[in-house]
Order: structure tokens, then sequence, then C-alpha cells
């Protein structure tokens, strides 16, 4: 898109900056938290979605009702990440339509001291994380480079910058996420395919329930976030249609704290 090509009045020079009208965005991870926000959020800028799950129902769900109301095509998609068959079966398939935005949400995290982390946990987080994301990118991508261009976000993490506790299969997944986001964008930048990341924070989902439900944790965390606050899954999904839209034609190989100010405290 050009200057020649944007609306000139504020309102549909906005709505042209994010509009997503007649793309086809591919969502994992997209039946709950993060996923289904960031899916809502790209069905309301415009976008057909593909939501893909381990879980995800192939009839009536959370994520069709939210992205049918909207007045966008609901596509889903069973794929468990941590079976490489269904994984390269996934790519295939998508590598086969015209795709336009993929977000690599999908995700899993399992938690104990390093020194008892055992192979077959952190194999699967590994997997799960890193893995699956490098193959549907590299499929995708393909696909869009072929096509002359389309966007790819990745979900890294706080974790991708610091070295947490307790999951050093999740650290080392997330920080790799980060450097593939790099490698991907250092390649694909001319060929008109974005690459980026975002990296949330500490978010009100299942994932951190039992974290909210210990108060003597929950205290800590929040008194290190300059916000005050747990991010909302709501909060992550506007910042990855930023990096979907127009706005970010020019945004390659980041990795975007969503974070409330912790890598600033």
């Amino acid at each position: 898109m050009t200057n020649a090509t944007i609306a000139s009045t504020p309102a549909s020079y906005a709505e042209s900056l994010f509009s997503l009208e007649g793309k086809i965005a591919v969502v994992t991870g997209a039946s709950q938290g993060i996923g289904l926000a960031i899916a809502e959020s790209l069905a309301r800028a415009g976008a057909d979605i593909i939501g893909v799950s381990f879980d995800m129902p192939m009839g009536e769900s959370a994520a069709r009702t939210a992205i049918e109301s909207l007045g966008r095509k609901f596509t889903p998609l069973l794929a468990d990440f941590a079976v490489r068959e269904q994984v390269t079966e996934l790519a295939a398939t998508l590598a086969a339509l015209d795709v336009d935005i993929l977000i690599n949400n999908g995700g899993t995290i399992r938690r104990a001291p390093a020194a008892i982390h055992s192979d077959e946990d952190f194999d699967y987080v590994v997997d799960v994380n890193l893995r699956s994301t490098f193959i549907l990118s590299r499929e995708v991508g393909k696909s869009m480079m072929t096509r002359g261009g389309g966007k790819i976000v990745n979900t890294a993490s706080l974790l991708s910058f610091q070295g947490g506790v307790n999951v050093p299969g999740y650290t080392s997944s997330k920080s790799a996420v980060a450097g593939l986001t790099k490698a991907l964008a250092n390649e694909w930048a001319d060929k008109g395919v974005n690459v980026n990341a975002v990296a949330p924070g500490y978010v009100a989902t299942a994932n951190t329930k039992d974290l909210r439900a210990d108060a003597e944790r929950s205290k800590a965390i929040l008194d290190r976030i300059p916000a005050g606050r747990w991010a909302e899954a709501s909060d992550i999904a506007g910042a990855v249609l930023f990096l979907c839209s127009h706005a970010a034609d020019y945004v390659h190989g980041i990795i975007l704290p969503v974070d409330g100010g912790w890598l600033a405290r």
C-alpha cells in the first residue's frame, strides 16, 4: 500500500491502514485465551479466520460464534503440535491455500526445576512451541513468497529476554522462537513477507491461573509491573493486529514486548 492508495480523511485513513478486508488469517491455539482474542481482533479488522487447535470443535465453539457474529468466515482445523505428522499435514493444507496472515500462537508450558525437568517434558515443549512454528512458517512462507507478500507473527515471551524459574524447556523454546523470527525476517523481508513476534507479559489466562491464585506470587508479579495489572488477552491481540496491518509494512524481525512495562523496570 502506498500513500496514494490510503484514503485521505482521518477516519478512512485509519480504517485503510488497519483494514484486513479480504485477507485469510490462520491463528493457531485459537480455541481460547490469547489465540481466541487474536482471531476476534483480526476478524473485526475484516479477515476471515482459519482457527487451529488440538481441541478445536468442528461444530459450535466460542471461536466460531465470535468470528461469525462479526460477519466473517470461520474454518476450524484440528492438529496436535506434539505430533510431527499432524503438523506436517497441517502445513501442507495451509500452504495450498492463499493464506495472507499466519499467527503462530499455539503453545504449551511444563513447570519443574531444571535438575528434575525430564527429557520428555523438554522435548514436548520444544516440539509444540518451536518445531511447529518453524514447520508452519516454512511451508506457508514459501507460498507467501510465491504470491509476493504476507504477514507472519510468532508468539515469543518475556522469557525470550529473561531466564525464568522452573521452566527451562519453555524458556529455551521461546528464546529460540525469537531467534527464528529474526532469521526468517532476514531471508524473507525482501520477498514481501513480514516476520515478527509479540512477547506477552503476564496475561490473565488459564496458563497463569495457578500464579494468580497464589497471593504471594501474584503480589510479587504485580509489584514488578509498572502498569499495575495483569494483561488481558485483548492487550496482546491489539499488538498482533498492528503487526498484521499496513501500518507495520516496514517492520521486520522485531520481538515486541507487550508486558505493561515489565522489561523497563
